[in-house]
């Protein structure tokens, strides 16, 4: 039986308009019932999902849980308490930034309760208007006034994978056994602390609540949600999820993010 589901948000539970279908909402009601616990793990900070967790009814819930920013924060729903936080040094995330600077992107930093977005582009801007994220565009090429604020990670976003993932590529010398690199939702390189990922992160919260590993299922999309699809008893692949996530995975849904992944899973794997 397994007790704990633990997925990727968007384009995993949530459909192309950043909303949860129906069917994805009462399957998680059904399971959360049957006292399987659900768990976001998302590349978003704990403050721009309040919306999702409102949806799902988890919204200030004791013993409710949230694994953010790729596994760098835990956070409990009830007092909206940190439980850890393994954050960029700002000396690291000022190289990141300053590395991205001459490059066609736009770059993201992550705090723990706001993002700053440098190099906005249209796309990306309505983006985190469609879902709801409330931003702080720069305008300066600096990062110095956060030199005393905790920071979450880096992200560079473009439409151009194959140009992130050369990025990716040439910035080994400042990311190896240093930086997490990882990519998300068909725009975004991802750089986290060196071992920050939603793998440690979903391991952790298992122990801390009492539930062996093999009673969890985690479900993702992307090469972020890698790490947790290894460790959990039962990995799951939305039917929209990049080929090499697809291959690494025990199921892959038939439904894709528009269709509802979470309410197959529960079906097929809960409810049965």
């Amino acid at each position: 039986m397994y007790k704990m589901i633990v997925s990727d948000l968007d384009e995993t539970l949530l459909n192309d308009n950043h909303e949860i279908c129906e069917r994805n909402k009462e399957a998680i009601k059904k399971a959360t019932e049957m006292g399987v616990k659900f768990v976001p793990a998302t590349g978003r900070g704990y403050w721009a999902i309040q919306n999702v967790l409102r949806d799902l009814d988890l919204l200030q819930k004791k013993d409710e849980y949230v694994i953010s920013f790729n596994g760098c924060a835990l956070i409990e729903n009830f007092s909206n308490g940190t439980l850890f936080f393994n954050g960029l040094s700002f000396e690291k995330a000022d190289e990141l930034f300053k590395y991205g600077l001459d490059k066609d992107v736009c770059i993201h930093i992550y705090t723990p309760d706001t993002v700053y977005l440098y190099n906005l582009n249209e796309d990306e801007k309505n983006r985190f208007i469609n879902q709801n994220n409330e931003f702080v565009e720069l305008k300066g090429a600096s990062i110095d006034f956060l030199k005393d604020t905790p920071i979450a990670k880096i992200i560079y976003q473009s439409l151009d994978i194959p140009y992130l993932m050369s990025i990716g590529e040439g910035m080994k010398a400042i990311t190896d056994e240093v930086i997490s690199v990882s990519y998300s939702s068909n725009r975004y390189l991802e750089l986290n602390k060196y071992g920050v990922n939603k793998g440690d992160a979903l391991i952790h919260l298992a122990e801390m609540v009492g539930v062996k590993i093999e009673e969890t299922i985690a479900v993702g999309d992307n090469y972020n949600d890698m790490s947790m699809l290894k460790v959990a008893g039962l990995s799951v692949a939305a039917g929209n999820a990049v080929d090499g996530v697809k291959e690494a995975c025990d199921y892959v849904c038939k439904n894709d993010n528009n269709q509802g992944v979470l309410a197959e899973v529960i079906e097929k794997f809960i409810l049965k």
